[in-house]
């Protein structure tokens, strides 16, 4: 009998994210293994019965086993510690019924689970990341660095990184950082990067016939973490040089915002294309850019972060305009050649990275190259066949 897996998840499987960043990755991983997957289910959710019986059935027909657990939300902290009392009874369970070998926990909440099963059981763990959670929370203002949580959350993420016997991470940049962290120093545990990755048969290049003017795309969301006044104000350096531009926004949720800040920056709506819509429509419009653009704080969180939408833009051949600071964004953009990543966002430096941004969407192969570097940075395949190596390095050694 192989060997088996439990794959701990505190996004639920019926979330976008949940099939975008999980699904996607366990239906091909799980050929030739046994994949049991915990997943923590919100009830909303729950509720769409056909939405659930949809997945419950892909998840199925993958060969996977699924054990949903009820998210609770309310009272926080409390409800919080009672998954994860819940999780690990279901893993502990699971793991000794099915003598699974490897837990694979995504981000911090499951490896709390992940880390008392491997004490419990000596099951081998798999600690993926995903990001410094606790500073994230930190740097959004949830958290402060001298709040019980957050030192509870760094005690933890100490013992995830002194006890996995592999780390996820989404950037290079973040394993530099950990490679300097004190306690680690004599007991580096060894670390795999593999980013947000893309599902680049969606997300592709397709023939259309492009708008004679030039169009500036923004997509998702533009709060939270992201510098969208920055955005605004080069736009507006973008019409000084090309007088017909039009900026298209791709968004949910955060319109009247939008609005105001256009109005604020005495954009006229009439050349802001402003939409909200599926996936499906966000591929066609984003085939229909000529440059992407997006600015994300320059906290520190954020050298640990590989958005998403860099991927999508790069698959579906558009060069973008972003920032330093953020995970491997420079060596990505600039080191490729398919983009630019500011420095600062002072007028001048705005203004020169406008420039060579038009510089660059005006080469003959900038699509297909920056098609390319999405196979080689964003493919899901790749993802697919790192994480599918870790497994078989880890269970070899559970094996032999």
């Amino acid at each position: 009998m192989t060997a088996g897996i439990l794959y701990i998840s505190y996004d639920g499987m019926l979330e976008p994210l949940g099939q975008s960043q999980v699904l996607a990755y366990l239906k091909r991983l799980a050929a030739g293994r046994r994949i049991h997957l915990v997943s923590f289910e919100k009830a909303d959710d729950w509720g769409n019965t056909t939405e659930r019986e949809r997945i419950s059935q892909d998840i199925a027909d993958a060969g996977i086993f699924w054990h949903p657990l009820r998210y609770h939300k309310r009272p926080s902290a409390l409800a919080t510690l009672w998954d994860i009392v819940c999780g690990i009874a279901v893993g502990l369970w699971l793991v000794l019924r099915y003598r699974l070998s490897l837990v694979h926990a995504r981000s911090y909440v499951s490896s709390v689970m992940a880390l008392a099963l491997k004490r419990l059981t000596g099951v081998k763990y798999l600690f993926d990341m995903r990001g410094f959670w606790a500073d994230e929370r930190v740097d959004g203002g949830i958290l402060t660095r001298d709040s019980l949580l957050y030192r509870m959350a760094k005690w933890f993420e100490h013992k995830f990184l002194l006890n996995a016997d592999v780390v996820v991470s989404l950037t290079h940049a973040a394993v530099q950082e950990m490679r300097q962290f004190p306690y680690l120093q004599g007991r580096m545990p060894t670390f795999e990067v593999i980013t947000t990755c893309t599902n680049l048969d969606l997300f592709k290049s397709v023939q259309h016939a492009r708008e004679r003017s030039f169009n500036l795309g923004y997509v998702g969301s533009v709060s939270v973490s992201y510098l969208f006044d920055e955005v605004l104000e080069c736009f507006k350096l973008l019409r000084q040089e090309i007088p017909t531009a039009r900026l298209h926004i791709l968004n949910r949720g955060e319109h009247d915002y939008i609005r105001d800040r256009l109005t604020y920056h005495s954009i006229d709506s009439e050349i802001v294309r402003l939409e909200a819509t599926d996936h499906a429509g966000v591929v066609r419009a984003m085939c229909q850019m000529d440059a992407g653009i997006f600015f994300i704080k320059q906290v520190y969180s954020k050298m640990a972060s590989a958005p998403t939408k860099l991927g999508e833009f790069l698959g579906c051949g558009v060069p973008c305009l972003s920032n330093d600071g953020v995970g491997d964004m420079v060596s990505i953009l600039e080191g490729k050649q398919v983009g630019v990543a500011l420095r600062d966002f002072s007028e001048v430096a705005m203004r020169g990275a406008i420039v060579r941004l038009l510089q660059l969407a005006r080469e003959p192969d900038i699509g297909q190259r920056c098609r390319q570097v999405a196979i080689e940075c964003f493919s899901l395949d790749i993802g697919v066949e790192r994480y599918s190596k870790i497994y078989s390095r880890l269970l070899n050694e559970v094996i032999t």
